[in-house]
């Protein structure tokens, strides 16, 4: 049974000539016009950023001061020396290895010639935005408390990554993997302050998401609704920008069985049973986007799934459960609810809100309207006014079939494929939604949202009430979720799960291939689809996030390595650049010496991290090696690939004596716990059937797996719910797994002889 497990500057400068250069940047710097030198080669300034400075960065178009730019979180460029005429002639200037082999999300910061960028676990890496020179680095992990644990990589649902930092008066934020905040000197890399933002050590807490920042705070969310018995209870944190001090903290979803603090929580407890099981923490994390009004100084907060996913064992009377899968505004002074729209009531699908939301004024009904846009992963898309959160548009941007409609108040209209308590069902779209974290983009030229959507089904099982053998998975609890893709046969997983239903041939509303990724270019104001581009990946699902520029253009790179450049008014294909390494996160561009650049995190992994590369893609054929690529007009032709994958034969596996139903145990375990990292083929995670460091003998295997002998690898230990009986089970499973591997490629080797 060889599955897949597919669940889820040159020289000195005297100080006279510095300051003068300074002065004449500065003076360019307000010009506003794109093209512009906005910064020296040689730095002079570290994160001299404040909030006026970021609400009028199109005065300053060749930087790029936040994740999405600037405070729309548009990820737009007014740049637009590189542009749809002579983007033939982008190629490589620099790139940057950041010694990692896990995915890496992160859109670059760049401010005054000085690149911010962050990786796995949380480590930050500050560069020569023209030549990649190291500035310093900062490694979490050598700063105490954990940073690098083990434990903190198996809460991780979704790998290691980091998805930004923010920069703001000569600080850069950032949050590690186990939810500490650090404030580092933006000239140094010295932490000049730290905070522990977890309440709850003993829940599987981590914070992969990026700080957001108001007008004097720094606003942190977290994740773990999708792992261990209960997942976690969500939040945010706000802390001084100066000096770390908390000044307020908003939940997410009421605690169980206990009196409620505020209005906010008391009307939230309306919405959920209040006999509901305690161990269930309910879920509702802010792992990823955030926005913020200035003006209105309101947090808006895209709250994510809940814990656990089926209503029935979560809150078994109904109910809405507030403030799941919703958009929250939040007051930026007192930390109270402003207003909140739920996009999903009773969410059941993993259908959370968290992805990024672009602020815009839009002239919609004759009249121009400040709206906050949200892509989430349910299928529609929301334009919302943005100071009440009332609904102006609500439209489907790709086939879904959870959903027959909205009803007169905007809330969807649940169909009969929506509820899997009484079988599994075929849902649209799969539990990564018809968008995921990727960034999408909104160019105010052409008034278009470019998205990286993901179009696929996915076939949920309720374990308990399908009397699956498996009853628990890791990620999961009591549902799994298959994702038919092309080698799907249901009766592979007949002994885990019973009958399932037929994987369709295609996707049942585009008639293309069932998995495939798409990029769209959609029009809210008009609600519908102007263009789309399929990727060129070899099945495939999570390709990059997206930027777009003045210049006529929008990028996005793409699992199987291609960096792809479109025209952003047709989706004609311009530009492709050949990389060797799986892209995730979205681009940048910025200018410095009156030159553009373009740049991008290369590594891949995040919520793949447990399935196979694309068949013959650039991930399968080279090394996971992270890198921040970066490039120009007029650069090299050819990129740098990273080192061939060498992958060993498979080697004639350990001797083994255990019965038919120790390895049949086994396999069921390995379900329940190892196969939301470890597929068996070429992934980010290890092939556990390529007995590695000692791995093959037995008492080895169990200090791996019960004790976290592999920690500092992001292998944790899971004493607290595995027995030795129950490792020795799946070690037997594992070496059955091998012994069929090696048989069959001696059988390959025989007949090609």
């Amino acid at each position: 049974m060889t599955k897949t497990f597919r669940l889820f500057g040159r020289g000195r400068r005297s100080v006279f000539a510095v300051t003068v250069l300074a002065a004449a940047v500065a003076l360019v710097g307000c010009s506003g016009r794109a093209g512009k030198s906005v910064a020296p080669s040689v730095p002079t300034t570290y994160g001299r950023v404040d909030l006026a400075r970021l609400l009028h960065a199109d005065r300053e178009p060749g930087q790029w001061f936040a994740g999405g730019r600037d405070n729309s979180g548009g990820y737009y460029s007014p740049l637009s020396q590189i542009n749809d005429r002579n983007v033939s002639g982008l190629g490589f200037a620099w790139a940057y290895q950041t010694h990692t082999s896990r995915g890496l999300e992160m859109t670059p910061v760049v401010v005054d010639g000085v690149m911010y960028a962050s990786g796995n676990w949380g480590a930050v890496y500050a560069l020569n935005a023209v030549t990649g020179a190291p500035i310093w680095t900062f490694d979490p992990q050598k700063q105490g408390g954990g940073g690098g644990s083990g434990q903190a990589a198996r809460y991780a649902c979704c790998d290691v990554v980091n998805r930004g930092v923010a920069v703001r008066d000569g600080k850069v934020f950032v949050a590690s993997l186990d939810g500490r905040l650090f404030a580092l000197d933006a000239r140094t890399g010295k932490p000049v302050w730290r905070v522990d933002t977890i309440v709850d050590h003993s829940l599987p807490y981590t914070v992969s998401g990026a700080p957001q920042l108001t007008r004097d705070l720094v606003v942190i969310g977290n994740a773990g609704a999708d792992i261990g018995v209960g997942g976690v209870r969500g939040y945010v944190s706000a802390y001084d920008l100066a000096t770390g001090r908390m000044r307020w903290r908003f939940y997410t979803v009421p605690k169980p069985g206990e009196a409620q603090q505020t209005p906010e929580m008391s009307a939230a407890a309306k919405t959920w049973d209040p006999k509901r099981d305690p161990r269930f923490q309910g879920g509702g994390t802010v792992w990823d986007g955030m926005a913020y009004d200035a003006d209105l100084n309101l947090v808006y907060l895209g709250v994510g799934n809940s814990s656990p996913y089926n209503g029935h064992d979560r809150s078994p009377s109904g109910g809405d459960n507030l403030y799941l899968s919703s958009i929250v505004a939040v007051n930026a002074k007192t930390g109270r609810l402003a207003w909140h729209y739920q996009t999903t009531p009773g969410d059941n699908w993993d259908y959370g809100a968290t992805q990024k939301m672009i602020l815009a004024d839009l002239p919609i009904g004759g009249r121009v309207r400040k709206v906050i846009m949200q892509a989430p992963k349910n299928g529609y898309f929301y334009v919302l006014d943005r100071e009440t959160g009332k609904p102006i548009s609500i439209q489907p941007y790709t086939y879904l079939n959870w959903s027959k409609g909205l009803d007169r108040n905007f809330r969807p209209i649940f169909s009969g494929d929506a509820d899997y308590s009484k079988g599994p069902k075929l849902i649209y779209p799969f539990w990564g939604g018809g968008h995921d974290w990727q960034p999408m983009s909104y160019d105010p030229r052409t008034k278009l949202v470019y998205i990286p959507v993901l179009e696929s089904p996915m076939i949920m099982i309720d374990l308990k009430r399908n009397r699956a053998a498996v009853d628990h998975i890791d990620g999961l609890f009591g549902t799994s979720i298959l994702v038919p893709d092309k080698d799907y046969r249901p009766d592979d997983w007949r002994p885990l799960f019973g009958k399932l239903p037929k994987g369709p041939a295609v996707n049942k509303g585009t008639g293309k291939e069932t998995v495939r990724a798409v990029l769209k270019a959609w029009d809210p104001i008009a609600r519908k689809t102007i263009w789309s581009r399929q990727s060129s990946a070899d099945y495939t699902l999570f390709d990059g996030g997206v930027m777009s520029t003045a210049g006529n253009l929008v990028f996005q790179g793409q699992a199987d390595g291609k960096l792809q450049v479109y025209a952003a008014d047709t989706g004609r294909l311009l530009k492709t650049i050949e990389t060797g390494s799986g892209i995730m996160a979205a681009p940048c561009a910025y200018m410095v010496d009156g030159v553009q650049y373009v740049a991008v995190m290369a590594g891949y992994g995040g919520a793949m991290v447990g399935s196979p590369f694309p068949p013959n893609s650039a991930a399968a054929k080279y090394q996971n090696t992270g890198r921040i690529l970066v490039f120009k007009l007029d650069g090299a032709a050819e990129t740098p690939k990273p080192p061939l994958r060498r992958l060993q034969p498979f080697q004639k596996p350990p001797l083994q004596a255990a019965s038919p139903e120790q390895i049949a145990e086994g396999a069921k375990l390995y379900a329940s716990n190892c196969g939301r990292c470890h597929h068996f083929g070429v992934a980010v995670a290890p092939d556990l059937r390529r007995f590695g460091d000692g791995t093959d003998d037995p008492a080895t295997f169990r200090r791996v797996v019960l004790d976290g002998l592999m920690a500092k690898g992001g292998m944790g230990a899971f004493r607290d719910t595995l027995t030795s009986g129950d490792v020795d089970a799946i070690r037997a499973y594992v070496v059955d797994e091998a012994r069929k591997a090696y048989r069959d490629q001696g059988e390959r080797a025989k007949a090609a002889s």
